[in-house]
């Protein structure tokens, strides 16, 4: 194993953890997967029917883009896993690393005709002009699937899956984890203010666009992301650095 491997594997485990920890698991389903650096066509995703609390670096699987385990790890991996994560790790060589959720502020915002409400809140205006829906097809088991996932996504890092949860990707661990963080909070202040029943109160358009290029600024390695990513991993290690193991 390469240095970059094993370091990709930490970070990988890392965010399985936060996710857990963030309460942002559906038992064992849903998957956090990254490309394996140096080797073309091959990505690490977790173990089926692991916990995400129970992931460790090397219990992580290694499969090419044909769902195909190229290591000798006794364990399964999901199908629909597979199909979603494949399908965007094969288009998009900027797309490293890819995160997709079941939480319930996720798929109340999936499930409603308007989606996210950028405009809403300082949180959710990260998202504006940033963000792509697709349409439900059933449980993704089908390969033809990808391409139509991948045109959905279009040049966004941030897919709303209609009707079944939320995506993001990323150059790096921290930027993927970041947008889907942040994503998640979007969607429980939404959920939160439309169950008071009051008058919502949107920015501008002009605003909202103004803000969306302030994150940007901000979100870069050497600025709040990586000051961010470094908080996260601080929390993990006083919660158990068990996960590089």
């Amino acid at each position: 194993m390469s240095a970059a491997e094993r370091e990709t594997r930490i970070a990988l485990a890392a965010c399985y953890r936060l996710a857990a920890y963030y309460r942002m698991t559906d038992l064992i389903y849903t998957h956090i997967t990254a490309r394996v650096p140096g080797e073309e066509g091959r990505f690490l995703i977790n173990p089926y029917g692991w916990r995400w609390e129970e992931i460790t670096a090397s219990s992580l699987v290694k499969i090419d883009v044909e769902g195909n385990k190229v290591d000798d790890s006794p364990e399964r991996v999901n199908p629909a896993g597979f199909t979603i994560h494949s399908a965007i790790h094969r288009a998009s060589h900027g797309a490293a690393w890819v995160m997709h959720t079941h939480t319930r502020a996720g798929i109340t915002v999936c499930s409603m005709e308007a989606g996210l409400e950028t405009r809403l809140n300082q949180i959710s205006l990260q998202f504006h002009d940033r963000v792509s829906y697709h349409d439900y097809e059933g449980i993704a088991l089908n390969l033809e699937e990808r391409e139509r996932i991948v045109a959905s996504l279009g040049d966004n890092s941030v897919l709303l899956l209609r009707n079944h949860g939320l995506l993001t990707t990323g150059a790096s661990a921290a930027e993927m984890f970041n947008n889907m963080f942040y994503l998640e909070r979007a969607c429980e202040l939404q959920v939160a203010a439309q169950s008071t029943g009051q008058p919502l109160r949107r920015v501008s358009e002009e605003v909202a666009r103004h803000v969306a290029r302030q994150y940007a600024a901000a979100n870069h390695e050497d600025g709040d992301l990586g000051l961010e990513w470094a908080a996260h991993l601080r929390t993990l290690k006083a919660l158990d650095p068990g996960y590089k193991a």
